[in-house]
């Protein structure tokens, strides 16, 4: 059984920059193909695992954007992306964390974002995953964070990522362990964000459902404030409403998000290890994510939710997306 990670401590070490020395172009992907029922998923070990396809009765349900190729290229963010070390964006092009002090200015595997923030962690190209077995309905991959030089430098902690995902007709569920390999424990910020674009309807008539959560205040930036408020459980039409909003998940019951489009539910449940979300519609796309985070924004930074695993110890986070006819 998975220990239950504890917080972070311990003075800092100042950690040097280092740039990767690959490409990031587009790779072999190494695609890996996942099938039960009417639904059937696909991950691409060679773009950082992301799962870049699910479908259900042939109708693509994830937003693709720009697909594999800007996500290598790029690292712009496209269908069930792994978002390692930190999910969301960062406060500042530092931080300094459970005993050491990371400088990311200049590194190649970090791109900022529209505020000049470094965001959704470590870029994809050249993350070297090992597809360790799979099946027709079941997939293990594993990544040695500290087998990569470019990788410890913007994140310094040796730690093993375990990604199993299993198809089981209904459902695909993604559970991601963090195995603490050095003599450091190991911050996890690690999310998902999985695009979905539920094809029956246009995005106005999408009809959205939220849990009761706990809305977190963000400024300009993104960054979470402090502050907190009340959000009930919540059925509304997507119409023209956007959403960049982040949540805490306050009680006991998996929190469950939903989006239909009259045709089909599509359901994002947080089984475990997620206890903060975010939820982002934004304007001018067909697309909505509910976000399972294991830490809010900018953690790394503020220690604000940051749990670590202790060093010879492993944690796990698992999400699932679950259709069914409307």
């Amino acid at each position: 059984m998975p220990h239950a990670p504890g917080v972070c401590g311990r003075p800092p070490r100042r950690v040097k920059r280092h740039r990767a020395p690959y490409d990031r172009g587009v790779a072999d992907l190494r695609v890996v193909t996942l099938a039960a029922g009417d639904l059937e998923a696909r991950f691409a070990a060679g773009a950082n695992m992301a799962g870049c396809s699910l479908r259900h009765r042939d109708e693509e349900l994830l937003g693709l954007r720009d697909g594999v190729e800007g996500y290598l290229a790029r690292g712009k963010t496209f269908g069930i992306p792994l978002l390692h070390p930190w999910a969301n964006r960062l406060g500042a092009w530092s931080y300094e964390v459970a005993g050491r002090a990371v400088d990311l200015e200049g590194a190649a595997l970090v791109r900022g974002e529209e505020h000049g923030l470094p965001i959704h962690g470590a870029l994809p190209a050249g993350a070297d995953w090992r597809v360790v077995d799979t099946t027709r309905e079941a997939l293990w991959a594993e990544l040695d964070w500290a087998a990569d030089p470019a990788r410890m430098a913007i994140f310094p902690f040796a730690h093993r990522l375990e990604l199993r995902a299993v198809v089981d007709g209904g459902a695909l569920t993604i559970e991601t362990t963090v195995v603490a390999t050095g003599a450091d424990p190991v911050p996890m910020a690690f999310g998902f964000h999985p695009y979905l674009a539920p094809p029956g309807a246009p995005r106005e008539r999408w009809e959205v459902e939220l849990p009761e959560m706990a809305h977190l205040a963000l400024d300009r930036r993104g960054l979470p404030t402090g502050a907190r408020e009340p959000w009930p459980a919540q059925r509304l039409a997507l119409g023209d409403r956007t959403f960049d909003d982040a949540f805490a998940i306050e009680g006991g019951a998996a929190p469950r998000f939903a989006v239909s489009d009259g045709a089909r539910r599509i359901e994002v449940a947080f089984e475990q290890g997620f206890p903060y979300a975010q939820v982002f519609a934004p304007p001018g796309q067909a697309l909505i994510c509910f976000e399972p985070m294991a830490a809010p924004t900018d953690a790394l930074r503020t220690h604000d939710g940051l749990r670590c695993v202790a060093p010879g110890e492993r944690a796990s986070a698992a999400f699932a997306i679950r259709v069914a006819a409307a």
